[in-house]
Parts: structure tokens; sequence; C-alpha cells
């Protein structure tokens, strides 16, 4: 093995275990933002007994595991779905600092892990709350102002099309929003995506749109089919898209645009924008 190879091999395990580290603090955003509680202040808990977790056992993954999922305390079982979020923001760390290079784009990597940090909390949070913290989604939108500073020639983007991307699909949302008697689309939906325009420009956040409503037709037919109930929160469908189109949206524009005409759709539409602004 050459030094070149092993170098890389390091990073990227450093890159996941870092990831799994990021991942238990997701899990205490998604527990905590819903209850207006600190993320800081107080320790992590036992849910059933309130006995306080030792330090050893805050290990991601690997604490779980040695404890077979149970406090050490009173052996309540602890939802493996911590596990699942720690291994999750791991992989996706993982996937995205070898999809953009960790050599030559380690920021651009860094910042884009960062944003879907915050889309794993919006997913879980919503799925478990149907609600959409405000800050995360700050958060999100704040992203887009070191994306455009430092990374402008690797994400391909322009002020104008975070400009359009912000607003193309927001604005349409949030006329869903204020029309619907069942109120079918919540405003957190309407903050999240003009966050995520703002980050991913035009053509991106359209097709982060379009597979957040193939995901979560497909999902709500089942539900419909199962219970009788289609309504489910459309946050991490949401989540989702825009993870996917952050990664692979130009792929996919590129195929989707050339097959189907949409070029002219989108120079349209942001021409209409653009004369509006």
């Amino acid at each position: 093995m050459d030094t070149e190879t092993l170098y890389l091999i390091i990073v990227y395990v450093f890159v996941f275990i870092f990831g799994i580290c990021i991942g238990s603090f997701l899990n205490v955003c998604i527990y905590r933002l819903p209850l207006g509680e600190s993320l800081i202040k107080s320790n992590s808990h036992c849910m059933t007994c309130g006995t306080p977790i030792r330090k050893r056992d805050l290990i991601p993954v690997v604490s779980w595991c040695l404890l077979r999922g149970k406090c050490h305390a009173c052996g309540a079982k602890i939802s493996p779905r911590y596990t699942v979020v720690e291994l999750l923001n791991g992989i996706c760390y993982l996937v995205i600092f070898l999809h953009f290079d960790v050599i030559s784009h380690p920021l651009y990597a860094a910042i884009v892990s960062l944003m879907t940090s915050a889309l794993i909390v919006v997913f879980f949070m919503d799925w478990d709350t149907q609600l959409i913290n405000t800050w995360v989604v700050v958060f999100i939108g704040a992203l887009a102002i070191p994306k455009y500073i430092f990374c402008r020639e690797e994400s391909n983007i322009t002020l104008k099309s975070m400009i359009i991307g912000a607003l193309i699909i927001s604005i349409p949302l949030l006329v869903i929003s204020l029309v619907s008697h069942e109120k079918a689309m919540g405003m957190g939906d309407v903050y999240l995506m003009a966050a995520a325009g703002l980050f991913l420009g035009v053509p991106n956040v359209l097709i982060a749109m379009l597979i957040a409503l193939v995901s979560g037709s497909i999902v709500g037919m089942i539900l419909k089919h199962s219970n009788g109930s289609s309504v489910f929160a459309f946050g991490p469908y949401l989540a989702l898209g825009i993870a996917v189109a952050a990664l692979y949206g130009d792929a996919i524009a590129d195929f989707y645009v050339h097959y189907t005409g949409l070029d002219k759709t989108i120079e349209v539409v942001s021409s209409v924008i653009a004369n509006i602004l």
C-alpha cells in the first residue's frame, strides 16, 4: 500500500468518526429543540429513570452496542434510532467527502456535510412532531453564504441562481399554505425550501422538490392504503430531496433537462422572476 492510499484511508476514517460524533449531537438537537431545552447546559440522562449518562456511555455507536441497547442503571431499552442517526450522519459525511474529493474540495465537502446534518435534524424532528425548527432552517440558509464566497467555482452557482432558487419553490408553497383549508403545507416547509433554494440555486432546488413529491406521494399512497389516512409530515421528504440534489442535482438536472426540455421552462420562469426583482 503506497503512502497516498494510506493517507486517504486515514482521512476517510477520520471523516466517518467525526461524522458519527456530530451525529450524537444531532440526537440531542432532535430531542431537545421541540421541547425548547438547552442543547449544551443540561446533561444527557436516561429517559426512563433520569439517571445521568456516564461519560464512557456517550461514545457514539460503540456505547450502545456495549450496553446492548439498555440503560446501565435501570435496564430500560434505549432506542436504536440514536445509533441509526449517528451512523447515518457518519455515512453521509463519508459519501460526501468521497463524492467531492477530500483532497480537491475539502471546504465544499465540509459545507455540504453540515447542511446534510441539519437536514437529518429536520427529517427526524418533523417525523416525530410535524414541526421544523426555524433556527435549523436559518442555519441551512446561512451556509449558502460561505458556499457562494469560497466555493463558487466548485458549486457552479451564481447570486442570481441563489435568489431565484430561494423563491421559485417557496412562493408556490406559501400560496398553498395560505389557501389550503386543511393546511396541506406548513410554513416550516416554506421556510425550508427558501433556505434550500438559496443553498442549491436553480435548477437543483427543482430537482429537490421533484424527489420530495415523488417519494412523498409513494409513502402517502401506502399510508392511505394501510390506515385510510394520507396525512403525514412532508419535511422528511423535502430533506431527502435536498440532500440528493446537493450531491447529484447537477447530473440529474442535465439528464432531466435534456430529455424533457425543462431548460426552456427554467429560462422563462427565471426571466420572469429576474424582471420582477
